[in-house]
């Protein structure tokens, strides 16, 4: 299930390398209105360089809330 915005890959030529055309769909899945590719690029794309930085996001903001709540008590 993913909880992103996905892509339906409409005249993409790398949209087979992007998390938002690969993943799979959820029950409730919201996808672009239109390509966001513009002049030849996608400012929405997804590869594996995006996808270990919002990994490395998550891993902090849960660290943060580990320790919010440690403080708490």
């Amino acid at each position: 299930m993913s909880d992103i915005t996905k892509c339906r890959g409409v005249n993409c030529p790398i949209k087979d390398q992007c998390k938002r055309y690969t993943a799979k769909e959820s029950v409730w899945q919201s996808y672009f209105m239109e390509s966001p590719i513009k002049d030849g690029r996608c400012d929405m794309y997804w590869g594996e360089q995006n996808e270990s930085i919002f990994n490395q996001l998550k891993e902090i903001l849960k660290k943060k809330t580990n320790e919010n709540n440690c403080n708490k008590n």
